[in-house]
């Protein structure tokens, strides 16, 4: 439920940002306008991500309804009592949208970390997800890993709480137009709100001995496979696998890295956006 105590707004250019009481976990939920002309597009973000950082995509887009939401224990979303699961976070998903008053379709789409929870909302709730977009994201627990050094950065949060050390690391994790430009992560850290230990553990947990691979081909909706060429941390490969799988998907690589959502949001909302207004 949306109370009075909890729909307290932020100003945002890019967001209606509200807190929303959802079964009783507070989430702070971030809505882009569209021009409803299609279904609206929920996306989950990445690990240890506040909703901002997606603020460059939301901005691009055209004509499409969009929401994010912080995950509990990020951003501004408080922790949970206990540790979740990805079908506990797609359910708690399924019942924002449905008490933001989005009733019928939806379009899904995750990022990284984000991809493994939008591939599960799309098993879990096969009638509510009309089309996927997986982006820089792999089936899960069984998939080829980045380089070893760059894994055991992305174990902890410090790039989220430490935004020198974010700019110091960030050609080396993401790849791609940062190691041409490393000056591009500037706006990326500055909107950056900080992601607890806790916080950033419990999503680590949640992904522990879980993929997708099993049951990828039961999988209906039409899907968009977007990755770039040029990713450390997730390589190609873990897309071209999830492709392969998923009966109705087709891939489309991106010269660039991990996140060319952030370093050229414009293309990326294009390619999105021209996916989702196919009949």
């Amino acid at each position: 439920m949306i109370t009075a105590a909890t729909a307290s707004h932020e100003t945002s250019p890019s967001f209606d940002i509200r807190m929303v009481d959802v079964g009783g976990q507070l989430l702070r939920v971030g809505i882009r306008r569209g021009d409803g002309s299609r279904p609206p597009l929920l996306m989950f973000n990445g690990i240890g991500a506040n909703l901002e950082l997606a603020a460059p995509f939301f901005e691009a887009l055209e004509h499409t309804e969009a929401v994010i939401f912080d995950v509990p224990g990020i951003g501004g979303s408080p922790a949970p009592m206990l540790p979740y699961r990805p079908s506990t976070l797609a359910q708690l998903a399924h019942d924002l949208m449905r008490q933001l008053g989005y009733h019928g379709e939806i379009d899904v789409s995750g990022v990284s970390w984000g991809g493994g929870a939008a591939q599960q909302f799309a098993f879990q709730f096969p009638k509510v997800c009309r089309r996927l977009i997986l982006v820089a994201t792999s089936p899960g627990a069984i998939m080829v890993p980045g380089a070893p050094n760059v894994l055991m950065k992305m174990a902890s949060p410090r790039r989220y709480t430490d935004k020198g050390y974010m700019r110091e690391i960030a050609s080396e994790i993401y790849g791609g137009a940062f190691r041409k430009d490393p000056t591009l992560i500037n706006r990326h850290a500055a909107a950056m709100k900080g992601s607890t230990q806790y916080g950033y553990t419990l999503q680590l947990l949640a992904m522990i001995g879980w993929t997708s691979l099993p049951w990828l081909w039961m999988l209906p909706q039409k899907t968009l496979v977007l990755s770039g060429t040029d990713d450390p941390l997730i390589p190609v490969i873990n897309a071209q696998m999830l492709a392969t799988f998923i009966p109705n998907a087709r891939l489309h690589l991106v010269d660039d890295g991990h996140l060319f959502v952030v370093t050229d949001p414009e293309r990326s909302a294009a390619i999105a956006e021209a996916f989702l207004g196919e009949d």
